[in-house]
Formats: structure tokens, sequence, C-alpha cells
């Protein structure tokens, strides 16, 4: 599949490149789509939620009352769960969210949604640029040139360039990532790529 090469200024080139069809025109599998993501969210949790059980807490362990022939229900200390203050029952402990996802099924999910992208024509392709020193003001230009301004963006650089990064890094909906850093969870929370001419043929290996 071969698709048309912009610049800066929103320009046709006359180039093409090459969209390999093994990594961008195969048919979606949602599944590993839905596991690659849950794994990237459960990843950024914490997991410090901590709530203090009957042991843990602080108070007199005196039996507030008689076993039996008090009239009512039976009581320990103040600290038991049935009591006002008391310590909860099965509450949440620290614990770890990840869990592991192969390889080959992260790959495919990666390739599926860029597959997606391809399909929702979200995919523009820039030739290699820089910009001189960190100005937004041209970022925003460079937008508005591709007709995309005020979509949710993510550019994808073919190695890290702190002046692009700089430029774009005050825009709430635009993100600069590079290839090896690319995953399944930042393709499908764009909505539109801005690929770098020299990002595609790392890109083609994935």
């Amino acid at each position: 599949m071969e698709v048309s090469v912009y610049n800066i200024k929103g320009q046709d080139t006359g180039k093409k490149v090459n969209l390999k069809d093994g990594v961008f025109g195969i048919e979606p599998n949602d599944h590993v789509i839905y596991l690659d993501v849950k794994q990237h969210m459960a990843n950024k949790r914490q997991g410090t939620a901590k709530s203090k059980e009957r042991s843990e807490m602080s108070g007199s362990t005196r039996k507030l009352g008689r076993q039996k022939g008090g009239g009512g229900a039976r009581h320990g200390d103040i600290n038991s769960p049935v009591m006002v203050g008391g310590g909860r029952v099965f509450g949440p402990k620290p614990r770890d969210y990840s869990f592991k996802v192969n390889k080959k099924e992260k790959s495919l999910a990666r390739k599926s949604a860029l597959s997606y992208k391809v399909k929702e024509d979200a995919i523009t392709v820039v030739e290699d640029f820089t910009f001189e020193t960190p100005k937004t003001k041209e970022f925003l230009e460079l937008t508005r040139n591709l007709n995309l301004d005020g979509k949710k963006l993510l550019v994808v650089l073919p190695e890290n360039d702190a002046n692009i990064y700089l430029s774009a890094r005050n825009l709430r909906k635009t993100n600069v990532i590079t290839v090896s850093d690319l995953n399944t969870y930042k393709v499908l929370d764009a909505a539109h790529l801005v690929i770098l001419e020299s990002s595609i043929n790392a890109m083609n290996n994935f």
C-alpha cells in the first residue's frame, strides 16, 4: 500500500512510501488489542490502596458486654467490624496489578491498531523535519497546514528530537513518541497519526 508524503507546509511532495501490508493492512484482532490495552492500564496502577483490619485498629480490646443475657447481639471489642469506626472486613491491600502478555500478542495488537488507523484514513506521512528552536507556534502552523488543527494527534519520530518534543509539549491534544516506544494504547488513543517518513522503514519491520 502506497501513501503520499507531505511537507510541513501541507503540500504533496510527489513522493510515495510503502506501508507494509503485514503491519498496516492485516485483519485487526480485537481480543489481543483488549489484552494489550488492559495490561497497559494495569501497569499504570499504583496498587497502594489499604484499609485497616480489626487487628490493626487502635482501641481497647475490652469486651463491651457479657456474652449472654444482654437481650441483644453479642459483641466483642470496639474494633469489631460491626461497630461504627471498627475495622474493615476484606478491605483492599497493597497488590501488583500487572500481568503478562506474550510478545507475539503485543506485536499483533500494535499491528491491529495501525491497521484500524489506515482503514479510518487517520495516518499522514510527513517528510523528515525539525525546528531550529522549540516553537509551539511553528508546530501549530504545521497542524493547520495538514488540516489537523484541533485533533488529538500522535507524532511518531524515528528517534528523539528535543525541539519537536518541546514544541508540542504544551499542547493538550498532542503527543510525541519515538518508533521504539510506540504501543497499542497510544495508537488507539490518538484521533490521527502523523508519521515522519524515515519512521515508516522502522515500523514496516514490526
